[in-house]
């Protein structure tokens, strides 16, 4: 059935409306009607969560994770309302999770059986209280390995999504399963749409299920969710920790079978290759982002963008596949950590949320897909749209790390640095991150770090800072380390507190209809605060052997140039006006990953080192900012064929002959400069602009190419009058 009935969706008896345990219940000062939950073209709360129906169902899987030689069957509990057994026909929001049994679900650690009697009471979150009295099923899943469900888990194989898949097939009548009786039960209530929702390996399911490209899975929700496992515990070639996969394998296996699969983590510790930290089939296996191409659901994708645990990239690059391939999107970035958006924008996120489920799963046309398709934090709980992330606006502006200056232990330039300078530290595997941050004005042995001046206006940044920085080492293999940060005094949100930037408050609000062995209710939150003199804006790192690829690790040659080409965490953040934009490159990070003992000597070449920086506006926005012309203030033609030259060499000119049109030019002006010829010098300066137009207009040079030799050309001209 393509959508309800408006009487299923709108019609409302005076019955209905005195079924009060079917209303939001109100529990200190806030109701969901007065959060403006409540509104016209969205599914009405008229079915009774008191009556509805709960099931546990067994569904047949082809796997045998547990390697017992018997199928693994996969338990689902499932709440419906009562109607379902008449002719209503529910969609379903499904919440599948390794969870249930023991860590639990949201800020409150819910789990299925809290009383330990072998049965399911709790269906933990509100999905339940608040969608079941809309029409909706809810369905929650064991994972295969967990909880009720047999097997083993395998932490992001093709098993876990295979344990998700059988269970949406039989939703929509293809396979078998028994209740707990063990009679055979079929989804003859359900509609076979479902949506998939939840928060970190919950939301890393439905990735995985939008992945494989399921039969009914008609929208995802992932919050905060991994769209590669090799990206979870490595980054770079670097893994963060040891046995990652496996020991998150043994936390989540159900209690009962715990020593059973011990032979499963042992395969997945062999697998996953921490000795090498290489990119190999075991990860690749569990790569989602590869498969974007399948996914037929749309997506409405949540992350902090200080989250890390499951880092911002996990967004990002899922993000841009999914646009690559038209996937219809909406995405939610937070200033927290690992948190929930009931957690941190709970009225809004509700209300978006419903909106959301009615379109995909009801066809109701409610205007959630007209909206700005982005929602991004600023501060606390200060919001703003964006018509797409990275900002359509964004521009790659290349900014170039250069020498020292009297106050400072070096300088960010955003056009070409000629002179090959290097500059030097010591890999220190003991440095924290705070050493690497602080004392910003001092030249220390450990670190380099470039500043820019104050700010004369904000900076946006929006996208993946990407690093490329040429040095030699004096060992066969070493880490690196990029940092972008903010320095200035200002109030931000602590995302590095116990809570990730929220703080959870006594008062409780409910969301939904509760009975009397599940309530609605749940404890608020507030976001934490502190004034700080610097935000650490992002990071990147590197394993240095993985400069060329992540499948192979190549030892380098000691004393030998290379090139070192990486990203860091994608961002959106603003940078106030005052402020100063800090670069620092180091070695080893021991707080988020293992670090090199080597204690490595990297000499880093200036003038052939640069990070990219996704600004938007672009070269003049930043320029503009920073007090710069956009050139390199030259002091004659001469200096400009260097710049020339310099562009040539970067690839940043389009032919040799377009390189030889603008030095031929220069070499003209160079003689009535030698002539002092100031008219003439003037005269073919203002020709050498129609010149750079020419060649831009055909795109014969590039945008940064253009601006710095315009405004040198702006600079000389200046100079000469």
């Amino acid at each position: 059935m393509s959508k309800h009935t408006k009487s299923h969706i709108f019609s409302i008896t005076l019955f209905m409306l005195l079924m009060t345990l079917i209303s939001p219940v109100k529990t200190d000062a806030i109701t969901e009607d007065e959060a403006s939950h409540h509104q016209e073209d969205v599914t009405e709360a008229i079915y009774s969560y008191e009556d509805a129906i709960k099931e546990t169902i067994y569904v047949e899987s082809t796997l045998d994770s547990d390697q017992d030689g018997n199928p693994d069957r996969i338990a689902a509990d499932i709440i419906r309302p009562k109607e379902t057994n008449e002719d209503l026909k529910a969609p379903v929001i499904m919440d599948a999770s390794p969870y249930y049994e023991s860590m639990g679900r949201g800020n409150e650690s819910e789990i299925k059986d809290p009383d330990e009697d072998g049965i399911n009471d709790m269906f933990p979150l509100y999905y339940d209280n608040y969608f079941v009295p809309r029409g909706y099923a809810v369905v929650q899943v064991d994972m295969v390995g967990t909880n009720n469900s047999d097997g083993c888990p395998t932490t992001g194989g093709h098993e876990e999504i295979e344990s998700i898949k059988v269970v949406i097939d039989w939703l929509n009548g293809k396979g078998t399963a028994w209740d707990r009786d063990g009679n055979e039960i079929k989804a003859d209530w359900a509609t076979g749409k479902v949506g998939m929702i939840g928060k970190s390996y919950d939301g890393t399911l439905a990735n995985g299920a939008a992945a494989a490209g399921i039969e009914g899975l008609e929208t995802i929700v992932p919050i905060g969710a991994i769209s590669s496992w090799y990206d979870y515990y490595r980054y770079g070639g670097i893994p963060f920790y040891h046995n990652g996969p496996g020991g998150l394998s043994e936390r989540v296996t159900s209690s009962e079978r715990v020593d059973q699969c011990a032979p499963v983590r042992e395969e997945i510790r062999i697998a996953s290759d921490d000795e090498t930290g290489d990119y190999n089939d075991f990860w690749d296996e569990r790569n989602f982002v590869t498969d974007a191409d399948k996914v037929n659901a749309s997506v409405f994708a949540i992350h902090g963008l200080n989250d890390y645990n499951v880092k911002a990239n996990h967004f990002s690059n899922w993000w841009e596949e999914l646009a690559e391939h038209d996937v219809p999107r909406k995405l939610w970035l937070a200033q927290t950590g690992h948190v929930d958006p009931f957690d941190f924008r709970r009225a809004e996120w509700v209300h978006t949320l419903h909106q959301w489920f009615d379109y995909w799963l009801l066809d109701i046309e409610n205007g959630i897909m007209d909206e700005p398709m982005v929602d991004i934090e600023r501060a606390a709980d200060e919001w703003e749209t964006q018509s797409n992330w990275p900002d359509s606006d964004s521009k790659a502006v290349k900014v170039r790390l250069s020498p020292a200056s009297e106050d400072l232990p070096g300088t960010l330039m955003t056009s070409p640095v000629i002179n090959n300078l290097t500059q030097s530290f010591i890999d220190n595997p003991d440095q924290t991150e705070q050493q690497m941050v602080e004392d910003q004005f001092t030249t220390k042995d450990n670190r380099l770090l470039f500043l820019s001046p104050e700010l004369n206006s904000e900076v946006q940044l929006s996208g993946v800072p990407e690093l490329d920085i040429q040095a030699s080492i004096d060992k066969d293999n070493t880490n690196l380390t990029a940092l972008i940060v903010d320095y200035g005094t200002d109030e931000r949100i602590n995302h590095r507190n116990a809570g990730e930037g929220i703080r959870t408050l006594d008062l409780e609000t409910c969301w939904g209809a509760s009975s009397s062995v599940d309530d609605a209710c749940y404890k608020e939150t507030e976001k934490t605060t502190h004034e700080a003199p610097y935000e650490v804006v992002t990071h990147g790192w590197l394993d240095a052997q993985n400069r060329e690829s992540l499948e192979n690790s190549i030892p380098l040659n000691p004393g030998e140039n290379d090139n070192f080409q990486w990203e860091t965490l994608p961002e959106d953040y603003i940078f106030k006006e005052g402020h100063r934009i800090g670069i620092i490159i180091a070695g080893s990070s021991d707080r988020w990953l293992i670090p090199d003992n080597n204690q490595a000597t990297f000499e880093v070449s200036l003038g052939q080192s640069n990070i990219t920086l996704p600004i938007v506006g672009g070269k003049s926005a930043l320029d503009e900012a920073l007090g710069y012309d956009g050139g390199t203030s030259p002091e004659s033609a001469t200096a400009m064929k260097e710049i020339v030259q310099y562009y040539e060499d970067d690839d940043a000119l389009d032919s040799s002959s377009s390189a030889r049109a603008l030095s031929l030019h220069l070499t003209s002006i160079e003689r009535f400069e030698s002539q002092e010829n100031t008219e003439k010098v003037i005269k073919h300066l203002a020709a050498f602009k129609q010149l750079l137009d020419h060649q831009m207009d055909n795109k014969w040079m590039s945008e940064e190419a253009y601006q710095v030799l315009k405004a040198d050309t702006d600079f000389l001209i200046q100079k000469w009058q």
